[in-house]
């Protein structure tokens, strides 16, 4: 038997590994998705093998994940639950997607991932793979008695790890689950299964990856421009960009447009993840519904996204037809939650995004932030699709040409009909 296991290195995945090579007397392939989780790659291929895998992949996910994943997300505005950015949610599709592959190609008997029975990420990766390969059989260790029996928490895991020389991260002292990649990272479990725990003291900051506390961000605001091309940002304009850039390493400019460094998404989250982070921005504390039915409390950092987010949204207020943006804003809710739940490659949601394209195609532009202290502000938006019109907006006189207030007497007479209507009723 052959299963290729989603393999992150982290406590969960590790011991898994080496717990179905055993049950199954299988070969072990693992695949982890590189989706912009940084450092924590490091000697990853070489710790899978050591525990037990015969071949380890990397798919090199970062661009297919910014351009294919995050960037139609924040077309759609979409945020679960009103406060969540979907960071872990929208990977799931990412990295399900580039596993099926080299399971085909590979011939193996099954999947295998280390999403616990109580969790949404067990239904993300199994509704993604059914719809990409339904002939693909998914195993879920977590979902196995035998499996849960031998590890009934995760002091067992640490302590199996531990019996097994599997190099782990976790420990009993900070016990909380984190996911990390190019869009967020998320803690869970541990002292923050109390919802009353208050992780923002300052014995918890050292719990923080991505982002400064808005407390210990610059007293001095930083201000950001972002390009953007049909909905998409394709470039940045920054004081210090190119210090930046060389910061960063791994970010290249491929041109400039109107004084803007042009960069690809990868590039464009990467630079707005560092100036999110060290102003404090994106930090989300929150208690959501889970789709399996209970309430999980997770702590979120998702800085370069609520930037990205937040400038989106204001140019769409310049260009957008009201009711084309009444209409894609109703849908909101609903394109969260398939998002959320794992619905990515459904039907409905492909539909969703035909009509969020349609209403991107005068989103180009340009928008300057102000950030500061943990907060995104607008500080100016225009583009050659504008739809203000500064003569009809005007308070001053004399532009009765461009709007005639005379006119709104009519309209607000028939808009009211049906109201002296009701009125009459004398309910």
């Amino acid at each position: 038997m052959k299963i290729v296991v989603a393999y992150s290195g982290g406590l969960d995945t590790s011991v898994l590994l080496l717990w179905l090579k055993a049950k199954y007397n299988a070969e072990i392939i693992a695949y982890c998705a590189d989706v912009g989780q940084g450092d924590e790659l490091d000697g990853l291929e070489a710790k899978a093998l050591s525990t037990g895998a015969s071949k380890c992949y990397i798919g090199d996910l970062k661009e297919d994940f910014a351009a294919n994943y995050i960037f139609p997300m924040i077309q759609a505005g979409a945020i679960y639950e009103g406060r969540y950015l979907l960071g872990t949610s929208i990977a799931r599709p990412c990295i399900t997607h580039d596993m099926i592959k080299i399971a085909l190609a590979e011939g193996a008997d099954a999947i295998a991932h280390g999403a616990t029975g109580k969790g949404n990420d067990q239904v993300r990766f199994e509704l993604s793979a059914a719809a990409l390969a339904p002939n693909v059989k998914c195993i879920a260790p977590w979902r196995d008695a035998e499996f849960r029996k031998e590890f009934p928490g995760r002091a067992e895991m640490i302590a199996y790890a531990e019996a097994n020389n599997i190099p782990i991260k976790a420990s009993m002292k900070k016990p909380y689950s984190m996911d990390r990649n190019l869009l967020h990272i998320s803690f869970e479990a541990g002292a923050m299964e109390d919802p009353w725990y208050d992780a923002t003291t300052p014995a918890d900051t050292d719990m923080y990856v991505l982002s400064v506390s808005p407390e210990d961000a610059p007293d001095k605001a930083e201000y950001i421009e972002i390009l953007f091309e049909k909905g998409n940002a394709i470039g940045l304009r920054h004081e210090n960009l190119d210090a930046i850039l060389t910061e960063l390493g791994d970010v290249k400019s491929t041109g400039t447009q109107d004084g803007y460094a042009l960069l690809s998404p990868y590039g464009v989250m990467r630079v707005l993840n560092l100036l999110g982070g060290r102003n404090g921005i994106g930090r989300v504390d929150i208690v959501e519904n889970r789709f399996v039915g209970m309430k999980s409390r997770g702590i979120y950092e998702t800085p370069g996204g609520t930037i990205l987010l937040a400038a989106h949204r204001d140019l769409e207020t310049l260009v957008v037809d009201r009711e084309s943006m009444h209409i894609r804003d109703s849908l909101i809710p609903k394109y969260a939650q398939l998002v959320y739940n794992g619905f990515w490659f459904a039907p409905e949601r492909v539909a969703i995004q035909a009509l969020v394209t349609e209403t991107q195609k005068t989103v180009t532009g340009e928008v300057r932030l102000k950030l500061y202290k943990g907060n995104v502000m607008q500080a100016g938006r225009r583009s050659p699709y504008s739809m203000y019109s500064e003569a009809v907006a005007t308070m001053e006189g004399g532009q009765e040409e461009a709007y005639n207030q005379d006119d709104a007497t009519g309209f607000i007479a028939l808009n009211a009909l049906r109201l002296k209507a009701t009125a009459r009723q004398g309910l």
